[in-house]
């Protein structure tokens, strides 16, 4: 946090003023302006002590309406701040954020609400801090200025921004047939289930009617659950791959990870149990449907970074072949694509955001449907579609 300087630009050119004064009363031999430059110099004396020498101490609390901020998503910040001081002083107040946040975090102090907010943007993936609160006063004059910092800091993580993608047109298993997704067929009208005694503790809005009029005994409806299938998003982040990280976002290896992101999500959404994996196998995210699930993935991609190198696809897959594989990686050779193998998907899609000339076509004479991952994830998403290759016919 660049620290402001005690006098004003006003207050500086006053002090300069006096002693410019005081010179040329030597140099003239003006009595009068040895009277000015005093005057002068004083008043930027006494302007320096009214805004240093006040004790003032105060407690910061900050309250964000978002926990997890997404990258180009608004959130407002609330700022609760309790000065002690002697008099409560006018002047301007900013909270010091991190160029990976954007927002107008300042304003007059005190405020009319008594509270302070503002507005935050997520600008680039990461956990950055907000902070300290920063009180800026400054002397009747205008010449002499404090600026006192109050309160810690507090982290805002932002994550990558999800978006919207097109549905699969069939929902495929791991063997590429059709596939139902899991439920838990329970409440009215769930006659099919298989009973069991009543247990105490058990609600009794299970009970199942039939069943107790049947047995002569209280019975109660056992949940049951099919079997989910399995999808699989792996992140290519191996080194080789990207170039080296910078202080600067890069703009490709961004979009890979929203698309990550928002695959893993939009696949969860269609029935699937999702595992999220980098290419050298850590895990990055397991969704099973829980909204815990989907925010810690969110945290745990929010500090990815290109490192590493990357394992063979068929060892990352093991002996169960997934659905869905959503297989994301960077620069992309031939030599690369031709190692790259479905390892038994039935619907395996590959992006790219920098692949080589007459690359996609040889990874799609592999089983692939593979294309170029661009500013626009949602089209990228909808040209790797099974259905546009006839993937998805083979699955019916």
């Amino acid at each position: 946090m660049r620290r402001r300087r005690s006098l004003t630009l006003r207050g500086t050119a006053t002090l300069l003023a006096g002693i410019g004064c005081l010179i040329a009363a030597n140099l003239v031999g003006a009595a009068i302006l040895v009277y000015v430059g005093i005057l002068l110099i004083a008043l930027t004396l006494v302007s320096l002590l009214v805004v240093r020498l006040p004790r003032r101490s105060g407690s910061v609390t900050r309250q964000i309406s978002t926990d997890l901020l997404t990258v180009s998503e608004a959130s407002r910040v609330t700022v609760r701040f309790a000065l002690r001081a002697i008099r409560v002083p006018h002047g301007l107040w900013r909270d010091v954020l991190p160029d990976a946040v954007a927002g107008d975090s300042a304003g007059e102090f005190p405020s009319e609400s008594g509270q302070l907010s503002y507005l935050i943007t997520g600008v680039r993936r990461g956990i950055w801090p907000i902070g300290p609160l920063v009180l800026r006063t400054v002397d009747p004059f205008g010449l002499a200025q404090r600026e006192q910092a109050f309160g810690e800091t507090r982290t805002v993580t932002v994550v990558p921004e999800i978006f919207t993608l097109a549905p699969l047109t069939v929902k495929v298993g791991a063997a590429g047939g059709t596939a139902r997704t899991s439920s838990s067929r329970l409440g009215q009208g769930s006659d099919n289930l298989s009973p069991r005694r009543y247990i105490p503790g058990d609600s009794m809005r299970r009970i199942h009617w039939r069943a107790t009029a049947h047995r002569g005994q209280l019975m109660v409806r056992q949940e049951e659950e099919e079997s989910s299938p399995d999808a699989l998003v792996v992140l290519d982040r191996s080194a080789l791959h990207w170039p080296e990280p910078g202080e600067k976002a890069d703009p490709a290896f961004e979009a890979a990870v929203s698309l990550c992101a928002s695959a893993a999500v939009h696949l969860v959404q269609e029935g699937y149990g999702v595992d999220v994996i980098d290419s050298a196998g850590t895990a990055l995210g397991t969704l099973r449907g829980h909204e815990d699930d989907r925010d810690g993935m969110l945290v745990a991609l929010a500090l990815v970074t290109p490192r590493g190198a990357a394992r063979d696809l068929t060892s990352l897959v093991g002996g169960t072949p997934p659905g869905p594989l959503v297989y994301i990686t960077g620069s992309l050779d031939e030599e690369d694509a031709a190692l790259l193998r479905p390892a038994g998907a039935a619907a395996p899609m590959l992006f790219a955001t920098a692949p080589a000339d007459g690359v996609l076509e040889t990874a799609a004479q592999r089983g692939w449907n593979a294309v170029a991952l661009g500013e626009d994830i949602a089209a990228a998403w909808e040209d790797a579609l099974p259905a546009r290759t006839g993937i998805g016919d083979v699955a019916r």
